[in-house]
């Protein structure tokens, strides 16, 4: 059975195109529709349930210390009122997860996996942890708001937010407010309790409204993150991708540290490569399209979307090394089409200033 968000009456109430995704019941769109709600989140503001993602907490002594021993990106440092990117690897350094870590207050860290991923990451962490720290799934909605006029829709409801910085934290008793996203985006993530979640969305759906945005649903966040070029895990990374492979060694610091993964990411090389197509005709390229090059099979379509803005098909795909670089042409296999691609370097579109 599909779990279903505490907003879930609030979307059936907007009319909300309703799906499965990550085991969740979740909205897919509005009636507004995906580019509208893509178009108002790059334009003024939109509102997200982002309730499938994962919480963890992760409390008690130097718990900042034992993150740094079990992810990619350097914890021990991550001050109280500050967010990191960060992976998650297993021991052949394959991403199980990407993740951000909150420092919500001391020896207290939040810790966001992707939904289908929270019961991995959980039973992972909690295994590791010794006996003094707690690790526990916290059962909070998170709604997100993204868009040129987020500021003052959130600094209006939670004065705490007030000149927060990119990745930065502040907390309200049981509420987070992180100056954070997966949209490119100027915007925040609210972080509460479930019964309190309900009021939230009301009260930031109004200020949207008042702002001329929309409520968006999971359609509009793939083509909004995908013209980023952020990865989605179990399309772009996996168990399988390696952060070297996936352009994500930005998120790793090796040196003086040992965290599961860390002597595969130091050794191995890379056998694929992660890069952005932007389509030269009308063709749209989807998950799982073949990408060619002189007529020979170099790699696959990991994500593929119509770009709202660009108004034209974009992608990310895996090719092997050294065989597709920044301004070569290739192509693509769409259903049977063949379809031409400039190979360039995300993100497809000019990310707003952090």
């Amino acid at each position: 059975m599909l779990k279903l968000s505490p907003l879930d009456a609030r979307h059936r109430a907007l009319r909300a195109k309703m799906g499965a995704f990550a085991g969740w019941d979740m909205p897919i769109s509005y009636p507004a529709g995906t580019v509208a709600e893509h178009t108002a989140v790059r334009e003024r503001a939109g509102i997200f349930d982002v309730s499938h993602l994962g919480k963890l907490l992760v409390s008690g002594p130097e718990a900042a210390l034992f993150l740094d021993s079990q992810l990619t990106n350097h914890m021990a440092d991550l001050q109280v009122g500050r967010a990191r990117y960060t992976l998650i690897c297993n021991e052949d350094a394959g991403i199980l997860d990407d993740l951000i870590v909150y420092a919500i207050g001391p020896d207290e860290m939040l810790v966001v996996p992707n939904a289908s991923n929270r019961d991995a990451v959980f039973e992972r962490l909690a295994a590791a942890a010794p006996a003094n720290l707690k690790v526990e799934i916290l059962e909070w909605s998170t709604l997100a708001v993204q868009g040129p006029r987020s500021r003052e829709i959130v600094e209006a409801l939670y004065p705490a937010s007030k000149g927060l910085g990119y990745m930065r934290v502040a907390r309200d008793e049981d509420t987070v407010v992180s100056r954070s996203g997966y949209t490119g985006e100027f915007g925040f993530e609210v972080f509460t309790t479930d019964a309190a979640a309900p009021d939230a969305w009301e009260r930031l759906l109004a200020g949207v409204r008042d702002a001329g945005g929309e409520p968006v649903g999971l359609a509009a966040r793939d083509t909004l993150r995908l013209e980023m070029g952020y990865p989605l895990h179990g399309n772009d990374i996996d168990p399988q991708t390696t952060p070297a492979e996936a352009g994500l060694m930005w998120a790793v610091s090796l040196e003086g540290r040992e965290f599961p993964g860390a002597r595969a990411i130091a050794t191995q090389a890379p056998a694929k490569t992660l890069v952005g197509l932007r389509m030269t005709d009308r063709l749209i390229p989807r998950h799982g399209h073949e990408v060619r090059s002189d007529g020979r099979s170099i790699g696959i379509v990991t994500s593929g979307t119509f770009s709202p803005t660009l108004r034209i098909g974009i992608a990310l795909a895996y090719v092997e090394p050294g065989s597709a670089t920044e301004g070569d042409v290739v192509e693509i296999d769409v259903r049977g089409k063949v379809g031409r691609a400039h190979v360039v370097r995300p993100p497809f579109v000019a990310s707003s200033p952090k």
